[in-house]
């Protein structure tokens, strides 16, 4: 029987790197809770890549005769942007990993603001196309880093109640998105759009200079460039605990973008919905997606989000097969709308709790492991959502097979990823994990990989770090955090044997 390990030091906050201004945080709290201030900005920042994407939707129309064009090359500009949040996701995430947080993030809300103003003033789609991948490449910043943010600053499951919140963002925007570019067009050029999106870049930009604390501290941080970079994604993408994850999150995605691009075809021209009633439409979708999310982040702590993640999907297969069937049946707008709208409330607790499973079993290399997710989410969704004007026919039919057909796909990898779910870390084994780390981003002492205490620390605080007194059960997969300096076997006579020597190494 092995002995109790010595209690892990909490995180301490995170110190201001040289020459930023020591400004008064948004309300930091000592008694544990999460702050708003913070949890606003990281949804800001969060926000800005979907709107990136569907803002200018309802323009493409009014760009293809400004720039003489066609339909296909200014379609071809939302898949520059696509393409640009995959990579960008990729590289900032593990650039962010090895030189911390808070400098990627101003270098890319500056490059940002840059695209955005070039945008304004392009002459050609050639040019449009190319500044949209850079917009594309420099919004992915705030998503991929937002959530590293999350898992640099929180423990256990306040990890899922930011998240929760983030993820509201995430998949409310593209829904709302259209509606709001729609309003631009009534008042003005399509370039306005371009304005307001550089504008709230250059608004971020100087929020996190002021505001926003440095929270990966230099000895979490990876070294060994970019071998090590390509060593921490290579470790991810063959670990199948976490691209089981980083799939369920795409396809899901990918639902979701289906109805984003088809709903215009089902509601207003097959249905003769007016403008007004699809953006009544839209907007109930939207609130379905964020009832999903809040109720999912008041669940967190509750009840494990690899619960929550197979009663979601379930449910979404259900719901989406039912979709299916009305559709084929004829239905009208009395059974579509009520399962559409259901279908995507499933989405707000799937979105949130893949992420939360994720980062809590790869917090050594969160920044990657963030990336991975955002590049899957965004890849794979861009990848089907034009499968339905590809398959054509009868567009109620086409929008709900591709989205039962997705969600399907998730179920499937869902169920091979659930043997790993149960999977646990002794705490004495997490310990001797986490005094070696993984990649180079752990050191002795501490052990970001593991939730051993209910330590929370305010990247917008001035120094200050809350910290609960009762400990929470180790989450973190045995499959997923072995370290290869550290091999924990399965025997616990072993495994107790090998606690012993990584102790004695540390």
């Amino acid at each position: 029987m092995s002995s109790t390990p010595p209690a892990t030091p909490a995180p301490t906050a995170p110190v201001a790197p040289p020459g930023t201004p020591s400004a008064t945080s948004p309300a930091a709290d000592r008694s544990g809770r999460i702050s708003a201030g913070l949890v606003l900005l990281l949804s800001a920042l969060t926000a800005v890549g979907p709107l990136t994407i569907d803002l200018y939707l309802s323009a493409f129309p009014r760009i293809v005769d400004e720039l003489g064009t066609t339909e296909s090359r200014v379609q071809l500009t939302l898949t520059a942007t696509l393409a640009g949040l995959a990579i960008g996701q990729l590289l900032i995430g593990s650039v962010s990993d090895a030189v911390g947080r808070r400098a990627p993030l101003l270098v890319s809300l500056a490059v940002y603001v840059a695209a955005s103003v070039g945008i304004v003033v392009a002459g050609s789609v050639a040019a449009l196309t190319g500044l949209r991948f850079v917009q594309g490449l420099a919004a992915a910043a705030g998503m991929v880093l937002s959530m590293a943010i999350v898992r640099d600053s929180f423990e256990g499951y306040r990890i899922g109640k930011v998240i929760a919140r983030l993820m509201l963002v995430v998949g409310v925007a593209p829904i709302l998105a259209p509606t709001i570019g729609a309003q631009f067009l009534r008042f003005g050029s399509w370039r306005g759009m371009f304005v307001a999106l550089a504008a709230v870049g250059a608004l971020l930009f100087v929020v996190v200079l002021l505001r926003l604390r440095e929270t990966l501290p230099a000895e979490r941080r990876r070294s060994g460039g970019t071998t090590a970079a390509l060593r921490s994604y290579g470790s991810l993408l063959g670990d199948w605990s976490f691209i089981g994850l980083a799939l369920i999150a795409g396809f899901y995605m990918a639902a979701m973008f289906t109805y984003i691009s088809a709903s215009t075809f089902v509601f207003q021209d097959f249905f003769g919905m007016s403008a007004q009633q699809y953006a009544v439409v839209f907007g109930v979708g939207a609130v379905s997606v964020t009832a999903g999310s809040q109720i999912n982040g008041a669940l967190v702590g509750r009840v494990a989000p690899e619960r929550i993640l197979q009663v979601a999907v379930a449910a979404g297969f259900v719901l989406s097969g039912g979709l299916l069937v009305a559709a084929l049946a004829g239905g009208g707008l009395a059974w579509l709308v009520p399962l559409i709208v259901l279908t995507l409330g499933t989405a707000g607790f799937v979105m949130p709790s893949v992420p939360a499973i994720a980062l809590e079993r790869n917090a050594h290399r969160a920044g990657s492991a963030a990336a991975l997710i955002g590049a899957f989410q965004f890849g794979v969704g861009a990848v089907i959502a034009p499968v339905t004007g590809l398959l054509g026919g009868s567009p109620p039919v086409t929008m709900a097979a591709v989205m039962f057909g997705v969600i399907v796909v998730a179920g499937a990898v869902l169920l091979g990823l659930r043997r790993t779910f149960g999977a646990r870390v002794p705490d004495d084994a997490a310990d001797a994990l986490g005094a070696h780390g993984t990649d180079g981003a752990a050191t002795a002492g501490t052990t970001p990989d593991v939730t051993t205490t209910g330590a929370t620390t305010d990247p917008t605080t001035t120094g200050a770090t809350t910290t609960e007194a009762t400990t929470t059960e180790a989450v973190t997969a045995a499959a997923t955090v072995r370290d290869p300096a550290v091999d924990v076997p399965d025997d616990p006579a072993a495994l107790a044997e090998t606690t012993v020597l990584a102790d004695r190494r540390s």
